[in-house]
């Protein structure tokens, strides 16, 4: 097993590919003041919209980095989309949950992409560890017990580099994945849709549906997506026989939106066909390199999940490289990444494909069965589903041992008042390994528990309900987000994770001294 940061090597990490995964990768490694190289063989942020959606737990990590104010003009809600059966008639809704929100931010969000990842790369080179070289392409990697060699070549001509670890942010076709002679697994779907994004103009707004949409026509699956301000999405399925090189001229494009609008009524802004799949990385990890976003899963787009997938893998992994690199941990917690994110993936990739299924049936008679069975599923009535539900918990990996529901699941964020005024919680008391105690309960006050949760290296946070005067170390909260999470767990206690994972709840002392030590003893 490959052992913590050897500092002969020039950088602690580097960081292969410059998109979001891998700017957010250099930033939260960044944030903790590892020394880090990211390298893109691309100068420039491309400048048309791939992904399209995030997440409240996505936008929980931008703002712990600070810049979600930054992003505020190009993200806005993503409103509820309307199933519309083969007649055309209303047979669901997929919808966010309602407030008071639980991360504290919209559940569901579009956003425009170029823009926002230009932030994500400004942040990332900002920050004093980070190294950044674009411009500048990984011809091979090569490994040895202490470290990688890459070799590059960019601006400065042919030259090596070394580092304790390598993460792959680059790419479905993965130079590092293909080098490292990892494959996929398929969990079969593969289907050719057209991919077109438009600005659309007054008139044209005025003739499109003002939520969004999924037409499960069987003739012509279609998706309709509101972005922000003027950015409109459709995906449309290409049928057999239809060349989909062919399908992006805007002649075809124009004739398969006719049933919407005509070219007086947008800009065409893109259209590129894909074929949709559903792939996952047999290995996300060979020693000390590792696989992260598209290079290490690929899955249908028909809840928004690509992007958020590949943040939640360098989210997972960059705190656990910190502490190897720090000698705060062995190297065997690097082991959790593919345990935990491998079963995320392929438990949501799941998921996905199922709606994907639903949406793409071609057969009419099938349609019409899955139209009446998806009614009756209501009821008779079309009924509601979130998109919050569809996202699985954490279902192995860094968890406690006692068994809880809870375990593996987001902890929530509330809005808290201090004395600086209205708060959300990470940014009154930061991220990083909490105790969150319920404020009302003898935990809150027990100083056994404050020293033991010291030791192992957690910061205590005590919240209350806004109308509960616990005392001067307990924090109030103000929609009892907090509160109905505890009630509703049977608990009053839970350590978190600084991914904002639950590791595990109690409900009494002797059992979350138990379960501290348990934490320690895995940690080290």
């Amino acid at each position: 097993m490959v052992s913590g940061s050897n500092h002969a090597n020039e950088f602690e990490v580097a960081v292969v590919g410059f998109g979001p995964s891998g700017a957010v990768a250099a930033s939260l490694l960044g944030a903790q003041g590892i020394r880090t190289l990211a390298v893109d063989r691309d100068r420039a942020v491309y400048d048309k919209p791939r992904a399209i959606a995030i997440d409240h737990e996505i936008l929980r990590l931008f703002d712990n980095l600070g810049i979600a104010g930054q992003l505020g003009p190009y993200i806005a809600p993503f409103p509820a989309s309307e199933h519309f059966g083969a007649r055309g008639q209303l047979i669901r809704r997929i919808d966010m949950v309602s407030e008071p929100y639980p991360l504290g931010y919209t559940p569901t969000m579009v956003f425009t992409q170029p823009p926002v990842e230009e932030i994500l790369r400004a942040h990332a080179r900002s920050l004093p560890s980070v190294v950044v070289e674009l411009g500048t392409e990984l011809r091979r990697l090569e490994q040895a017990p202490n470290g990688v060699t890459l070799e590059l070549r960019g601006d400065r001509g042919p030259r090596n580099v070394t580092a304790d670890y390598v993460i792959a942010c680059d790419g479905a076709s993965s130079t590092v994945r293909r080098q490292l002679g990892i494959g996929f697994d398929d969990l079969v779907f593969d289907e050719p849709w057209l991919v077109i994004d438009l600005n659309v103009n007054a008139a044209g707004l005025a003739k499109l549906p003002r939520t969004a949409a999924q037409f499960c026509d069987p003739a012509r699956p279609t998706t309709y997506i509101v972005g922000p301000g003027s950015h409109r999405r459709f995906e449309i399925m290409l049928l057999p026989g239809e060349d989909p090189r062919a399908m992006e001229r805007p002649e075809q494009v124009w004739r398969l939106l006719a049933r919407w609008l005509t070219p007086d009524d947008a800009t065409l802004w893109r259209a590129a066909s894909y074929r949709f799949h559903a792939l996952v990385a047999s290995k996300w990890r060979e020693g000390r390199i590792f696989l992260a976003g598209d290079a290490a899963h690929q899955q249908p787009p028909f809840i928004g999940q690509g992007m958020c997938q590949g943040i939640r893998d360098v989210a997972n992994l960059a705190w656990k490289l910190a502490r190897v690199l720090r000698g705060e941990s062995g190297a065997a917690l690097l082991d959790t990444y593919q345990e935990e994110r491998s079963a995320h993936v392929r438990e949501l990739t799941t998921r996905i494909k199922a709606i994907g299924h639903v949406i793409c049936e071609r057969d009419p008679d099938a349609a019409a069965a899955r139209d009446a069975r998806i009614l009756a599923e209501g009821g008779g009535v079309p009924r509601t589903i979130t998109r919050q539900e569809i996202v699985p918990p954490l279902s192995c990996g860094l968890r406690a041992e006692v068994l809880h529901a809870a375990n593996g699941t987001l902890f929530p964020q509330p809005w808290v008042l201090t004395a600086n005024g209205r708060q959300l919680l990470d940014a009154a008391c930061g991220a990083g390994w909490r105790l969150v105690l319920r404020g009302d309960s003898a935990l809150a006050h027990s100083p056994a528990i404050a020293t033991r949760a010291a030791e192992t290296g957690l910061r205590v946070i005590g919240i209350a309900e806004a109308d509960h005067d616990a005392g001067p170390d307990v924090l109030r909260e103000e929609s009892g987000v907090v509160a109905s999470w505890f009630a509703r767990h049977a608990c009053a206690a839970a350590i978190v994770r600084p991914d904002h994972y639950v590791y595990g709840v109690a409900a009494d002392e002797a059992a979350l001294v138990a379960m501290l030590s348990g934490l320690k003893a895995q940690l080290r």
